[in-house]
């Protein structure tokens, strides 16, 4: 497991598995998202937010997930998640996924910091010096990632 990351507990649900009984690939999406969102409420942010200058938030750019072991109806899966890279704008997530010791599934997540108005659409912008320094303790080692 992602050492020193966030974890994210969460039980694997009947709706959640397909007719061989194991989750269907899709749901460790909203599993990673899910997380992530955890993650941020933990350091104080969240993943979408409106101020008096605009809306902002975090569309994700890139998703992945390699799946190692199926899991399975009632599993309690704890999904650690680390930041690989953080960018100028962007951050890049890791979620390792685990049902007690066995491996589940490794995903990636990267997400661009954005400003969203009315009037001028959608922009990318720098990550904000609070936000930076909430997020910076959370970055992994590169062979942690792995």
């Amino acid at each position: 497991m992602v050492d020193g990351s966030f974890r994210h507990v969460r039980r694997v649900e009947f709706g959640d598995t397909d007719l061989a009984g194991i989750v269907h690939f899709s749901n460790f999406f909203r599993y990673m998202e899910a997380a992530e969102t955890a993650f941020l409420r933990n350091v104080g942010f969240s993943v979408a937010w409106e101020t008096p200058g605009g809306r902002f938030g975090f569309p994700r750019v890139s998703a992945t997930c390699d799946y190692l072991s199926p899991a399975r109806f009632e599993d309690e899966l704890t999904i650690a998640v680390g930041i690989e890279k953080l960018g100028r704008s962007s951050v890049s997530y890791v979620h390792d996924f685990r049902c007690g010791s066995r491996k589940i599934a490794v995903g990636r997540i990267t997400a661009v910091f954005c400003r969203h108005d009315h009037h001028t659409g959608m922009k990318s912008l720098a990550l904000p010096p609070e936000l930076r320094a909430a997020l910076e303790p959370h970055v992994i080692a590169d062979e942690e990632a792995r």
